[in-house]
């Protein structure tokens, strides 16, 4: 039997070798080695269901990164898929034995518990590529201190179009993020950043001055790859938003 099991980090617009997804049951399918059946990884996935044996799990963010999950167990064969159904549960339970994946509150608990583990690495996942675009600095200020950037959301979890992928996030310092999510600091269509008026007109020592004031009128800095930069339509809608502050 295998002891992990690994999704592989794919290139923003490139496709994926294996289309594993966590589905809207909050469960993760994986994909199958190749189309046989029979092949020897698959048969050892097959036989760590039938045992309940836990798995680890690496799922990458970037060439060479991965974010590890343990344990995890597979729980569901589909041969017509050519997918495995993987649950994640609490390492607290691992030792206690995985339970009856038929008994409802086990299988509840695991469900619940997947769906935390697919927020966790989400949140992580778009953090990691954000940043690598952004090659490790704020696209305000280009402040380089990893431990003080996080990734931006431009449309929130919530909206329709407000997923975690690198066009619709910005790797801003903490004080820009704040602002950014404030409506303090505003992002045009064309890049342009622009500080809301209130606060232009405000005098109130250096770290107002330097850190916010004389932004109003720069340019953001943005990846050089297209396909990472921050789309425009995503931008107009939160403009949107921040013109709606003022």
């Amino acid at each position: 039997m295998p002891l992990t099991i690994r999704t592989a980090y794919v290139e923003e617009g490139e496709a994926a070798p294996y289309r594993d997804v966590i589905g809207t049951d909050g469960l993760l399918r994986y994909c199958y080695r190749g189309t046989d059946r029979g092949h020897r990884d698959n048969v050892g996935l097959r036989l760590a269901m039938q045992r309940q044996v836990p798995l680890i799990y690496c799922h990458g963010v970037l060439t060479g990164r991965y974010l590890v999950e343990w344990p995890v167990f597979i729980v569901g064969d589909s041969p017509g898929e050519l997918a495995f159904t993987v649950n994640m549960d609490e390492r607290r339970f691992a030792l206690l034995g995985s339970g009856d994946p038929n008994d409802s509150e086990t299988d509840g608990r695991r469900r619940y518990i997947t769906r935390q583990v697919q927020q966790r690495l989400h949140q992580e996942e778009f953090r990691q590529r954000v940043l690598a675009a952004y090659l490790a600095h704020c696209a305000v200020c280009q402040l380089r201190h990893q431990e003080l950037l996080e990734a931006a959301h431009i449309l929130p979890d919530g909206h329709p179009q407000g997923h975690p992928v690198v066009p619709n996030g910005v790797a801003l310092c903490k004080l820009h993020h704040a602002a950014f999510d404030a409506n303090i600091l505003g992002i045009r269509p064309d890049y342009e950043i622009e500080i809301r008026l209130d606060v232009l007109e405000e005098t109130d020592g250096p770290m107002l001055k330097h850190g916010l004031q004389e932004f109003h009128r720069e340019r953001l800095w943005t990846p050089h790859r297209p396909v990472l930069k921050p789309k425009p339509e995503f931008l107009e809608v939160r403009y949107a938003l921040f013109r709606g502050a003022i």
